[in-house]
């Protein structure tokens, strides 16, 4: 068991929690100003395909904050257009923390709504290593949380088909990779959805809403094995500080998709990629960091979850239930993000 400083709001608890579930939130971004923090995140502008011969042009225009029209969430924005610009025949968004917000080993999780990939759209969620202005890639390390839109995902439910990889390697044709792909039990695609990644010094496991289906395997899992060539060693590569991407690509070598007229995905106008907020946690683990400009946003609440009250006339009550910590405060339950539940 470890003792955590659990902050909920104005109130402060010291919490017990179970070696099983013991996370610690230590950033959050909810994505509820008017424009994106550039003290945390990177606007990339480039029209250079990413290495796949992508066919967007990414831009600032393309990435906003705002709500997202279902559900009333501020969200993260990224925008994928059909548009003559600079040369390209599309827009999309992209974003990056390099040298902002980079972190060691935790847990990371993003809850985010893609758009209907089929075809020609890339969404993805992803990390690079932050010696990457250093090194270069594939030295840095890449790890794919999720990538959706594969085209061998065409006939085989494009909306349930997705993967997680990692990739490191001495030079762009000298690449050890690891790519795990997945028909999912049902569509992840136009609704929300909680990615995680959970990565320790030896291994590294992600999952698809294990918030609702903690018995689900996850879909890919690597081991961190040492290596005696330092480029392939990926308990050293991967042993390092990690920044965050998010990005919504258009065509290119992954969906297999060259000539925009043939992104299907566009055809009935824009598809946005909505980001309602990315988090990190950690365990106070040997090796673990974590760097960031800005401080963790609060959570944001929504008139169906509200947040626990800020007055403190007396201390919850602590709960733990299916290795989970609940407080119970003046009648009502919450868990450890503030968020009313259901216990």
């Amino acid at each position: 068991m470890k003792k955590h400083l659990i902050l909920l709001g104005a109130l402060v608890f010291v919490g017990v929690v179970s070696a099983q579930n013991d996370y610690t939130l230590v950033w959050n971004q909810d994505f509820t100003s008017t424009s994106l923090n550039q003290d945390a995140w990177n606007i990339e502008v480039n029209g250079n395909g990413g290495g796949n011969n992508e066919l967007q042009y990414y831009c600032e225009k393309a990435v906003t904050l705002g709500v997202e029209p279902t559900t009333g969430k501020h969200c993260l924005i990224l925008t994928a257009t059909k548009e003559d610009y600079n040369g390209k025949k599309c827009t999309s968004g992209r974003v990056n923390s390099l040298d902002k917000t980079y972190f060691t080993y935790g847990k990371i999780e993003a809850r985010i709504k893609f758009p209907n990939t089929a075809n020609g759209l890339w969404p993805a969620f992803w990390m690079m290593g932050n010696n990457y202005s250093q090194v270069g890639w594939p030295r840095c390390g890449e790890t794919d949380i999720i990538e959706l839109g594969n085209s061998s995902g065409y006939n085989n439910r494009q909306d349930r088909y997705f993967n997680g990889a990692m990739h490191v390697g001495r030079a762009w044709n000298a690449v050890w990779s690891d790519a795990q792909a997945t028909t999912w039990y049902y569509s992840v695609e136009d609704t929300f959805h909680i990615i995680t990644c959970e990565w320790t010094p030896t291994s590294v496991k992600m999952y698809m809403d294990k918030d609702a289906h903690p018995e689900y395997a996850p879909y890919f899992e690597a081991k961190l094995e040492p290596n005696d060539d330092a480029d392939y060693n990926r308990q050293l590569v991967f042993g390092k500080p990690n920044f965050i991407i998010f990005n919504l690509a258009i065509g290119g070598n992954f969906p297999n998709v060259h000539d925009i007229n043939k992104v299907t995905a566009l055809a009935n106008g824009p598809r946005a990629m909505y980001v309602d907020w990315v988090r990190v946690y950690q365990r106070g683990d040997t090796g673990e960091t974590f760097q960031s400009a800005v401080q963790s946003d609060p959570i944001e609440a929504t008139p169906t979850t509200g947040t626990i009250p800020t007055e403190l006339h007396s201390m919850p009550t602590k709960i733990i239930r299916d290795g989970r910590l609940y407080f119970l405060h003046h009648g009502t339950y919450y868990d450890v993000l503030g968020h009313h539940c259901s216990y």
